[in-house]
């Protein structure tokens, strides 16, 4: 048997050879990358303070909870006096407005929509609402018009007003179009309210600094006003559609003519009265619904009721006919509502409301945290038995009982001077029915 010759043997061993060095070579590879990997997610665990399983369940948790959309909790709040609650909007409301028949109630928020409600719902468990989309922005502030066939709000983004026209439909529904063109702007400064003639003869905007505007109802500016005040806080268009109020860093309220002529055409803005009286800056007013009284709340810390059925063109000035006390008002700004018929007035600081009697200048009742932020609006119904605030997402009513002891009160103080019997019926018709009130909620003083 022939041995295989040298070169031969030796060539095959330098193959194996080799073969086993590069399969070493390749395991080293493997065992180093292994080594970083694990090196890396150390560093990693380490930086984070967490355990691998941890971090990696936190990761994904964070990831979740972007990728699923949560919508902020509802606040919540209960009382005696709570009618009812709206809660079909999902941003938070800014503004709100009864219409002059006293069938609706207009919200708008930020979620890109004005909401029409029925005010007949108000006491049943559903509350329906009809919704107007407001295209590419949002509205800050919305009222409607006179004739309730349209309304305006004022745009957030585009710092202008908008118009809508309300269609009604077969099925009794509405259809909201938006006009072609909005108003042109014209203001500097951030926007703190605006308002409709109820006469339908003009529109007023009013913006931080001491400009209020007068428009006709096309957007054309009819008559610009300086205030004067430093800054402006709120401004108002009066009930009776012959005045326009501002307040602001002086411790009075302007009020200002709005002149026309026989024929409806603008004449001009002549300066009418002032409410003097706080000593501190004003930071809201309102009107009665016969603009015959105003309410104001100051800094001062106080609340002070007018009588403004004056003769001011022969220089007599409105005066004083109720001072209260609001302590809340001397450290935070506050918003303030009077009822139709001057009876009750409605303050409110913060989240919280304070409900007067303006006959007896008392505070009778208190609603803490009524909302989750800070009240943005405050109004009572056109037939001041409910007041409505809004701050969140919802709209909260809350039944105004001092208003039904203010007519329990003047009813009996009326039937002590009756002289004749028809008299006398139609007072106690009045009083048994707001005693009934006062009784089904409970709050009817013995």
């Amino acid at each position: 048997m022939e041995l295989p010759q040298m070169p031969e043997l030796m060539g095959l061993s330098l193959l194996l050879g080799l073969l086993a060095l590069m399969a070493t070579a390749a395991v080293a590879r493997g065992w180093l990358r292994a080594e970083e990997e694990t090196c890396s997610r150390s560093a990693g665990q380490k930086a984070n303070g967490l355990p691998l399983d941890k971090s990696l369940r936190s990761k994904k948790q964070k990831q979740h909870q972007r990728n699923r959309k949560e919508k902020p909790q509802q606040h919540n709040f209960t009382h005696r006096l709570l009618a009812g609650a709206l809660k079909s909007h999902s941003g938070n409301i800014s503004c709100m407005d009864f219409s002059s028949n006293g069938k609706y109630l207009a919200t708008c928020a930020d979620d890109r929509t004005v909401r029409i409600w029925s005010t007949k719902d108000f006491l049943q468990r559903e509350h329906r609402s009809m919704r107007a989309n407001v295209e590419l922005d949002h509205a800050t502030l919305v009222r409607f018009s006179p004739d309730c066939r349209a309304f305006i709000v004022w745009l957030a983004n585009g710092d202008t007003l908008r118009v809508f026209k309300m269609t009604k439909r077969e099925d009794g529904g509405y259809t909201f179009t938006a006009n072609p063109e909005d108003f042109p702007k014209k203001h500097k400064a951030p926007i703190i309210n605006i308002g409709i003639a109820d006469t339908g003869k003009f529109i007023m905007t009013a913006s931080s600094d001491t400009t209020i505007l007068i428009w006709n109802l096309k957007g054309r500016v009819l008559s610009t006003i300086n205030t004067n005040q430093m800054n402006n806080t709120h401004a108002a268009i009066s009930p009776c559609s012959r005045f326009v109020a501002s307040c602001g860093f002086t411790p009075d309220v302007k009020v200002w003519e709005v002149c026309f002529g026989k024929k409806s055409d603008f004449q001009e803005v002549v300066r009418a009265f002032e409410l003097k009286g706080h000593s501190a800056a004003v930071h809201f007013f309102a009107f009665s619904n016969d603009s015959r009284r105003m309410a104001s709340v100051s800094k001062d810390g106080t609340w002070k009721l007018w009588d403004t059925d004056v003769e001011y063109k022969k220089q007599q000035d409105p005066y004083v006919l109720r001072t209260g006390c609001f302590e809340e008002a001397s450290t935070m700004p506050c918003r303030l509502a009077l009822s139709p018929d001057a009876q009750a007035l409605a303050l409110a600081s913060g989240s919280s409301i304070h409900l007067y009697n303006t006959r007896r200048g008392e505070k009778e009742e208190c609603f803490e945290q009524v909302h989750g932020e800070c009240i943005a609006d405050l109004s009572f119904d056109i037939t001041g038995r409910l007041l409505a605030s809004c701050g969140d997402r919802a709209v909260r009513l809350f039944h105004n009982t001092p208003g039904h002891r203010a007519v329990v009160e003047e009813m009996q103080g009326l039937l002590k001077r009756a002289s004749n019997e028809s008299t006398r019926q139609r007072l106690q018709q009045q009083l048994t029915q707001a005693q009934e009130a006062l009784r089904s909620l409970g709050a009817l003083k013995k």
